[in-house]
């Protein structure tokens, strides 16, 4: 059976369905979930102008509202993502301390 690739960013999968984009590998303890709430016209593009961060625990026995350890608003995808590796790196670093 083919194994399926993703888009990678500095290492960890990127995936997006719709407006929602993923990072990180969900056999970790935690992923990144951003969605963007809006666009703005830029040319023949549009651009996020407002993007929702939040660092999830992928735990199955944790109620999706208690799966949420971080959240925060920026305001563009790239700085969504960039705090959104911070975020990730930080709490697998600490997941693996604790394990």
């Amino acid at each position: 059976m083919a194994e399926t690739t993703f888009f990678q960013y500095k290492g960890k999968p990127l995936v997006r369905c719709g407006d929602t984009l993923y990072y990180g590998k969900m056999s970790d303890p935690y992923v990144i979930k951003m969605v963007i709430k809006s666009k703005s016209p830029s040319g023949e593009m549009e651009l996020a102008d407002k993007v929702t961060i939040q660092l999830m625990s992928t735990d199955p026995n944790v109620s999706p509202r208690k799966a949420i350890v971080k959240t925060s608003e920026k305001p563009n995808l790239f700085l969504a993502i960039d705090i959104g590796n911070v975020w990730l790196q930080k709490a697998l670093k600490e997941a693996a301390k604790s394990n």
